[in-house]
């Protein structure tokens, strides 16, 4: 693929992406190559690449001649994702108060960072955008310290999913009150070295997302 293609295979990509994620394209609604190139300036080649990339990442189906469906967000694919996270998240939680002092408290020195992010989203308003990419970036850096690249970019599969399964006005300043604090937990536990306090402090806070998303337990 030559660079031209390339570029605008990622614009036609990202457009795409980004719109069933914040659910511009809905669930179930069907879309045409012809759309998404005229939106976003492109050849139908480049969309055709980008609607491939999308659908391994179960985003959408391909209907030759047709278009590309937008997947429905399942209550299976919420319960699987919630459980996807526990599994990644304890285990990388776990690792990283397992670690030696020194990267334990870099680790800590970052996550405080994000914290602070966190809060200073909730105080602006609250600005709800800056609180979600703060509290993404948190939970990203203790899956990433782990060093397992497959794990993070699953990581990252695994909330740009969740992104489209969270309904409007779910996000209160209460729960997002709540967050910060279990945030802290999470934070504290990995700085002090204890593994059990991680684990358990991150199960307690994908609990209230699975809680949030509907997710029985």
């Amino acid at each position: 693929m030559n660079t031209v293609t390339g570029s605008a295979t990622e614009r036609a990509y990202r457009h795409t992406k980004d719109a069933i994620l914040d659910r511009r394209y809905a669930g179930g609604e069907l879309i045409s190559e012809g759309d998404i190139a005229s939106a976003v300036g492109v050849s139908r080649t480049p969309v055709r690449e980008a609607l491939l990339r999308l659908e391994s990442e179960g985003l959408v189906r391909l209907y030759p001649k047709r278009g590309a469906l937008v997947v429905p967000v399942s209550p299976a694919e919420i319960a699987d994702v919630v459980e996807t996270r526990r599994l990644i998240e304890t285990y990388t939680a776990e690792r990283a108060a397992r670690a030696g002092e020194q990267d334990r408290t870099d680790l800590a020195v970052r996550l405080t960072g994000r914290l602070e992010e966190m809060r200073a989203a909730l105080d602006a308003g609250p600005d709800r955008p800056g609180f979600m990419a703060a509290d993404r970036c948190f939970h990203r850096e203790i899956v990433a310290a782990s060093g397992n690249q497959i794990l993070t970019g699953l990581y990252d599969s695994l909330r740009d999913r969740q992104l489209r399964m969270m309904e409007e006005g779910t996000r209160t300043v209460q729960r997002m009150e709540r967050n910060v604090e279990e945030h802290a937990v999470i934070l504290e536990a990995i700085r002090a070295g204890d593994p059990g306090a991680a684990r358990t402090a991150v199960t307690a806070h994908l609990d209230t997302a699975a809680e949030l998303l509907g997710v029985r337990r």
